[in-house]
């Protein structure tokens, strides 16, 4: 465990580091783009930080070749170097989409290519599902199932990315339950050592979240533009293909947790969905959405979740919390299952059931009791006197 500590401390103070000095070279050269009409904030910001969040997970992934602990995932190193090269064709992506705004063709073209990468060159594939130990049918469904995950992970987490903090701090919350998660599962499959890909995975975008918080955190010096959030959600979709994807059917199978607590044997495929349920539930509404209108999925809009509750009155820091608390209560839910289930505590999963319900409850009250009341935004970018009022998208 100390050495996963050692790895989150490294990359949070790698992060803060690059980020604090990409933010300053920002500035200096007026690396920002304006203000577009859907955005919430007042003043041009640079959009440069997943340039530092990959540094800081780049750095992290060399530190861990050199470090004996970690060298368990090295010895298969293409499976390293495949993600390593999937993260930086997105980084760089998405660079050029802040600074130049891409059309959302080649962005979603290169989103493919990066999950092929990992599913084809990395062999990091879905083999089975936590279904009572279902197989996947052939070679291809289980690349096309990989691929197609990772590429809806990416987006989910991207689409949500419209408030000061909002995916830095959902991305730690959900990476901080699936790190436990990660490393309980691995124990409870007798291996002797704890140290494996996906929770390392875990643990550095822990540490680059923690990193980039403090100027993300609103008001934002920075944000961390589509480079950031889709590198983000690239490697929260990869850890969870790299560990529940191919889990033994020791832990897949129904009978591990008794004919009584047949919801156990779900836990496993339910946990690494829950901890991004926002960003998905966001993605799939936003998809529906635009395409019931005959527009692309892509094409941006201001009627994302977070857009609704500003709506709603709430102030862009308030909706944030609420977006944290939701994270918090139904990833920690799930993860008290687990644990419960493993551990044979009194009550078993209904603890968890217990613990969403008071947490449910308590987050729909502040999300649909909000401080202040206002029909539309304050902090939106004033019209121009004289000028028409352009129609929400």
């Amino acid at each position: 465990m100390r050495q996963y500590v050692f790895i989150i401390i490294l990359t949070a103070a790698l992060t803060f580091g690059v980020a604090w000095a990409v933010w300053k070279l920002a500035m200096r050269f007026k690396l920002y783009p304006g203000i577009r009409e859907r955005d919430v904030h007042k003043t041009p910001t640079p959009r440069l930080g997943g340039v530092a969040i990959f540094l800081g997970i780049a750095t992290a992934f060399a530190v861990s070749a050199a470090n004996p602990y970690f060298g368990i995932f090295w010895d298969e190193p293409q499976r390293v170097w495949s993600i390593l090269g999937a993260v930086t064709l997105i980084m760089l992506v998405g660079v050029a989409d802040d600074l130049w705004d891409l059309d959302w063709m080649i962005k979603l073209a290169a989103q493919f290519l990066a999950a092929g990468i990992i599913a084809v060159g990395g062999q990091l594939q879905i083999y089975a599902l936590p279904l009572g130990g279902m197989t996947v049918w052939s070679s291809w469904v289980s690349i096309a199932l990989t691929v197609l995950s990772i590429v809806v992970v990416m987006n989910a987490v991207n689409f949500i990315d419209g408030l000061d903090g909002l995916v830095a701090g959902v991305s730690l919350i959900s990476n901080a339950v699936f790190f436990v998660y990660s490393y309980l599962v691995v124990r409870d499959t007798g291996a002797t050592v704890y140290f494996n890909l996906a929770t390392f995975i875990a643990a550095v975008l822990i540490g680059a979240c923690i990193g980039f918080l403090p100027l993300n955190w609103s008001p934002a010096k920075l944000f961390m533009g589509d480079s950031g959030a889709l590198v983000l959600g690239l490697l929260m979709a990869t850890s969870a293909i790299a560990i529940t994807g191919q889990l033994p059917p020791s832990i897949l199978n129904p009978d591990a947790f008794g004919r009584s607590q047949l919801l156990g044997a779900f836990i496993p495929i339910l946990l690494p969905i829950i901890v991004v349920v926002l960003p998905l539930l966001d993605f799939g509404l936003a998809v529906i959405r635009r395409m019931s209108a005959g527009k692309s999925p892509f094409s941006p809009d201001r009627k994302h979740l977070h857009h609704r509750m500003l709506d709603m009155g709430h102030s862009g820091r308030d909706a944030t919390l609420i977006f944290y608390a939701w994270t918090a209560i139904c990833s920690l839910a799930v993860l008290l299952m687990y644990i419960s289930t493993r551990e044979g505590w009194p009550g078993d999963w209904w603890i968890g059931l217990v613990f969403a319900a008071v947490g449910i409850a308590a987050c729909l009250v502040v999300t649909f009791v909000p401080s202040r009341r206002s029909p539309r935004r304050t902090d939106a970018v004033p019209t121009p006197a004289g000028a028409p009022t352009p129609q929400e998208a």
